[in-house]
């Protein structure tokens, strides 16, 4: 596929451990989760690498040092709620009048065709704004064809109606929606093999998989 004229922007932290991915703890220990957060990081980064993106932009909370970032624009993400983050990173990092989409490192079943079918949508003169639903309520992407932090600033995020509040801000605006296709986060164990039995090729799955393996071996 051709370049599109939109960029993905992919909010996440470094993988440290006691840093990320804590709600996995347990079974797995902190070391663990943060090997599971690097592994779905790699694997969101892959598939936006893949995409038919004009621009790539890692927004990162800590040092890039462990992150595969070759094709990639890193930034500093700021500070604040989850909701500025958002705000910010939309405001401050995306290139001025080029549509942009926002995705996590909660998905590692993520892949270059969806997000291409993102963009295609956010580059339709009908709309203004994207979002993918989470099964739990919240969202996995949001993207906006023009940048504005009041479309962020004050929605509640990481609560099971965050979806249904980001929709309504987006209708008070005035925005034209398009929903993208449902898709599950991972933030306790069973998303992750959910997840994992989802995307079984993922290096996501495969560390999933080895560590399953040798917890079941130890026991």
């Amino acid at each position: 596929m051709r370049p599109l004229n939109a960029g993905v922007l992919v909010l996440a932290k470094a993988p440290v451990a006691g840093r990320v991915k804590t709600r996995l703890c347990p079974p797995y220990n902190p070391a663990q989760a943060a090997t599971l957060a690097a592994s779905a990081l790699a694997d969101t980064l892959r598939a936006v690498a893949s995409s038919a993106a004009s621009r790539r932009t890692l927004v990162l909370d800590g040092r890039p040092e462990s992150v595969m970032t070759q094709g990639f624009d890193v930034v500093r993400q700021s500070g604040g709620g989850l909701d500025e983050r958002i705000a910010a990173a939309f405001d401050v990092h995306a290139a001025p009048h080029m549509p942009q989409i926002l995705v996590g490192m909660d998905t590692p079943q993520l892949t270059a065709d969806l997000l291409d079918e993102a963009m295609a949508a956010l580059l339709d003169d009908s709309v203004d704004a994207v979002i993918g639903p989470a099964v739990d309520g919240r969202y996995w992407a949001v993207g906006l064809r023009r940048a504005t932090a009041d479309a962020f600033i004050g929605v509640p995020m990481s609560r099971p109606w965050t979806y249904a509040a980001q929709r309504e801000r987006f209708d008070r605006l005035g925005l034209h929606v398009a929903t993208l296709p449902s898709l599950r986060d991972v933030d306790d164990a069973s998303d992750a093999r959910s997840v994992a039995d989802l995307a079984p090729s993922t290096a996501f799955a495969a560390a999933l998989r080895e560590m399953d393996d040798e917890m079941a071996a130890s026991c």
